[in-house]
């Protein structure tokens, strides 16, 4: 026996809750005042910032520290990737404890493993995004390299680099966030474990959580204030 009716809702509610967030941050007027997009527009300006610099190392390394943080969440993917997988060779005694947790439902072997690997569809995903990402920095650093020096006599062609350079990490950065936003989901996801109401309860705390750091949170508060 697979999925219960009330496992289908609840899954429903998890794939509907980030379908929604990526609509709301991504494709809204509303996302456009998020976290996100403030720092992408500070993106752009770093780039020209960066164009008045004759000595541009310091931008190579932001750039390359940048690069490194996406290695390091690509490597964690697949280390999760695996522990996922290690849990199918030890169905029996995992669901043996999560049945005698206070909120544990009884389960069956094949809703079990269906669990499993969604989970590691979720990682699998994260993946792609992060080394997607850092291949994408990879590019922002050659297109970095490429902005014409000071004085150069071309402006058009000199504008121009600079707008690639920024495009190219802006989208660098976007897929990292969707990498990322996988990460949170994917605790939201360990809820299902327990039961289908723990599960619902956690998409929705890690939604909440989500929506604050991008629209509510210090971070932003902070950098709306530098306007004033």
């Amino acid at each position: 026996m697979g999925l219960s009716v009330l496992d289908g809702v609840a899954l429903a509610f998890f794939s509907a809750a980030w379908v929604a967030y990526y609509l709301m941050v991504e494709k809204t007027p509303t996302g456009r005042r998020s976290l996100n997009m403030v720092m992408n527009a500070h993106r752009h300006g770093w780039m020209q910032q960066m164009l008045a610099r004759d000595n541009r190392i310091m931008d190579a390394n932001i750039n390359s520290s940048l690069q490194n943080g996406t290695a390091f969440f690509a490597s964690t993917s697949l280390i999760a990737v695996g522990g996922v997988l290690t849990l199918l060779r030890s169905t029996d005694d995992v669901m043996n404890f999560f049945a005698d947790m206070p909120f544990g439902l009884a389960t069956t072997r094949a809703a079990w493993e269906i669990k499993v690997l969604g989970l590691a569809v979720i990682f699998v995903y994260a993946f792609y995004k992060f080394a997607w990402s850092y291949r994408l920095f990879n590019y922002a650093a050659i297109l970095l390299g490429a902005v014409p020096p000071v004085g150069y006599s071309d402006q058009h062609e000199t504008e121009a680099a600079v707008e690639r350079a920024g495009l190219m990490n802006v989208v660098a950065g976007l897929h990292f966030n969707r990498g990322q936003r996988a990460f949170f989901f994917a605790l939201a996801y360990l809820g299902w474990f327990i039961s289908a109401y723990v599960f619902m309860a956690s998409t929705a705390a890690c939604l909440f959580v989500m929506w604050r750091r991008q629209f509510a949170s210090d971070a932003l508060a902070a950098l709306e204030n530098s306007h004033e």
